[in-house]
């Protein structure tokens, strides 16, 4: 399959490395085709890898992943042309947090508690499937679930039960046994919240390789 990253970052390298290491073509998008990140990620990745920008990634992809920071993602993704996702499965990552005063980061106002950023990333691109999921832990357990001691969970956010199943599907493949499919893209806003606690607990615990289990 064909995949598009959005996003030079930890996280989109990451999974991006993942999509190539399960045989997947995967190119990496960025404001500018030249990207020194993306081409350094290109050259270790190898076979099936490439780059270029924003909209070259979205046109690319059958399959679309949003991995910037929260509040860039609605402009990186307007960067990325709505026509060129339009009909595709738009896989996002991104929690709509503020590093303008440091750390630990607040959460944007605007897009908490009555509404989260997996929902206006929807209305942008309303002629696609938009599907939240993975914004609840690091970028290595993201897609090595594994090196944790315990099974434990990840959860979906999306209007579309096609869209969810293809993307159940990746999740799988990168390890997951039970993704939990909460319901349409207004459940965002749980998962996005969440993480103003998973920076808590990051600076407890002292690592960010840490997940939820839900226990009956």
């Amino acid at each position: 399959m064909k995949f598009g990253v959005i996003g030079t970052g930890m996280v989109g390298s990451t999974l991006a490395g993942k999509l190539i290491s399960l045989g997947h073509e995967v190119k990496m998008g960025s404001r500018s085709a030249s990207n020194e990140k993306a081409a350094a990620w290109v050259k270790q990745a190898g076979k099936g890898a490439s780059q270029g920008t924003f909209a070259d990634a979205a046109a690319f992809g059958e399959v679309v992943f949003v991995c910037t920071k929260g509040d860039v993602t609605l402009d990186a993704v307007r960067l990325a042309g709505i026509d060129n996702l339009k009909g595709k499965v738009v896989i996002d990552v991104s929690n709509p947090l503020d590093f303008s005063k440091g750390m630990p980061p607040s959460m944007i106002p605007e897009l908490t508690n009555t509404n989260s950023l997996g929902e206006e990333l929807q209305k942008l691109i309303p002629a696609s499937y938009v599907v939240k999921t993975l914004n609840t832990i690091n970028c290595e357990v993201m897609v090595n679930p594994s090196m944790l001691q315990d099974d434990s969970e990840i959860l979906i956010s999306g209007n579309d039960s096609n869209a969810k199943s293809k993307v159940i599907g990746i999740l799988r493949s990168f390890g997951w046994k039970n993704p939990i499919d909460l319901g349409d893209i207004t459940t965002a806003r749980g998962t996005e919240m969440y993480i103003a606690l998973w920076m808590r607990l990051m600076g407890v615990l002292g690592t960010a390789q840490f997940n939820f289990k839900i226990v009956k």
